[in-house]
């Protein structure tokens, strides 16, 4: 048996970038940070951020587009590695999140409130796995 299931929470670092794959599929790319703060060896505080790149395919990428810089995001996904040859001609291989489901946890503006209550707000055929953000 084999799992590949990711959850994950954290900071939206930049507005989401979208666009249109030549099938007509539209996705949107973001990045998710989180920083852990720790003590070093000489009980200095640290801090470390990790970033994931994360891919939002069809719908979900009609929601991801909505995100601002420093949405409080969770998502659950699958890692996924693709690769892709640029311009230049090299090949590069890009390890990413592709998100299945998403909640908006917190906007900027209510960073300090625990959690934002998401509410579909009547979409039609809106899948059930989208969490529409309260803004």
């Amino acid at each position: 048996m084999y799992i590949n299931r990711v959850e994950i929470a954290g900071f939206v670092a930049q507005k989401p970038q979208s666009r249109l794959l030549p099938s007509g599929t539209p996705v949107a790319n973001a990045r998710l940070g989180q920083t852990h703060r720790f003590q070093d060896g000489n009980k200095q505080p640290q801090e470390h951020t990790n970033w994931h790149n994360l891919s939002f395919y069809g719908d979900l990428a009609h929601l991801a587009v909505t995100f601002e810089k420093g949405d409080h995001l969770y998502v659950e996904g699958a890692i996924e590695q693709r690769q892709f040859t640029p311009k230049d001609g090299s090949t590069r291989t890009v390890t990413e999140i592709v998100v299945r489901h998403c909640h908006l946890i917190a906007p900027p503006r209510h960073a300090s409130s625990a959690a934002v209550t998401a509410d579909r707000g009547g979409q039609p055929d809106v899948p059930e796995n989208i969490s529409w953000p309260v803004r």
